[in-house]
């Protein structure tokens, strides 16, 4: 195993465990972060993520598996399990991760997975309907982006 396939092992293991500080170790301090919710994230706003995200998920439960590295980078596969606090629905989310690693820390962090699957699962009806617009993806982002802003400012 690669160093940098360690550094991921390392990232999702402490994940699991619910050690935001060692996930946030994992981070360089210009490290960028993006999935189909939180866009264009900065180092601080991703590490803010992460510890949001752990405090607020009280059932959140997670696996990862096939970490590999390549000439693109690093590679994950995880799954999360969790009950989505808006509307108490349950979600299996399926994520495929990519990370640019430069001297032992994440630099670029994209998470991917169908947002559609997401809606339906996490809003229901309403996902079903309207998962695959833009509004809807565009509302949940705004949505997401506001809690991370203010749970950033109860911090400070």
């Amino acid at each position: 195993m690669s160093a940098n396939e360690d550094l991921i092992r390392q990232f999702y293991a402490s994940f699991q465990n619910k050690n935001v500080q060692a996930m946030q170790d994992c981070y360089a301090d210009n490290a960028t972060f993006s999935d189909p919710v939180f866009t264009n994230l900065n180092a601080l706003e991703v590490k803010s993520m992460w510890a949001m995200l752990l405090k607020n998920g009280k059932d959140l439960r997670i696996e990862f598996k096939n970490i590999r590295e390549d000439e693109n980078g690093t590679h994950a596969e995880w799954d999360a399990w969790y009950t989505f606090s808006a509307t108490g629905s349950k979600v299996h989310n399926q994520i495929k991760a990519s990370f640019i690693i430069e001297n032992g820390k994440i630099v670029n962090h994209t998470d991917e997975f169908s947002f559609y699957k997401w809606a339906r699962q996490a809003l229901g009806f309403t996902g079903l309907l309207l998962g695959w617009t833009s509004f809807l993806k565009n509302k949940i982002s705004t949505t997401a982006k506001g809690n991370l802003t203010k749970f950033m400012s109860r911090a400070n």
